[in-house]
């Protein structure tokens, strides 16, 4: 299949991509290709192996978005996260005022009624909150 006409390159990986294959369209090795770019000549041939084999031709070698699931919060939900942890544990009904992953879990789902598991949020907080550790200690 040819490959197709495409919009700029989103990021250098993908001009990279896009570039192996414009110098193996003017007739340059694997190797060369490797050398040129600063990639293995095992890189080199798997990109050109997406252009042949892939339907979109050159769309192929686009950057493709990140698998998995979407986070669950909003950047908004996500913004008012620091401030509900800085009301303390004992505002949300819990006896005591330490944190914890699970009882940060239990507040995303009665505020915001989304699930997550503790080690998730455990990721959340330290992405988020940075002055997680101070709210947890009490």
């Amino acid at each position: 299949m040819s490959p197709t006409a495409s919009p700029e390159p989103l990021d250098w990986r993908e001009t990279r991509r896009l570039r192996a294959w414009e110098l193996h369209q003017q007739g340059w090795s694997q190797a060369a290709i490797a050398a040129e770019l600063g990639v293995t000549q095992g890189a080199v041939s798997q990109w050109l192996k997406r252009v042949r084999e892939g339907d979109g031709g050159t769309a192929s070698l686009r950057k493709n978005p990140v698998p998995g699931r979407r986070t669950a919060l909003t950047a908004e939900q996500l913004s008012q996260l620091p401030l509900l942890i800085a009301r303390g544990a004992e505002s949300y009904g819990f006896q005591g005022n330490q944190w914890t992953t699970s009882r940060v879990a239990v507040l995303l789902k009665q505020q915001f009624g989304v699930s997550y598991h503790p080690a998730h949020v455990s990721r959340l907080l330290r992405k988020y909150s940075p002055n997680w550790q101070e709210c947890k200690k009490g």
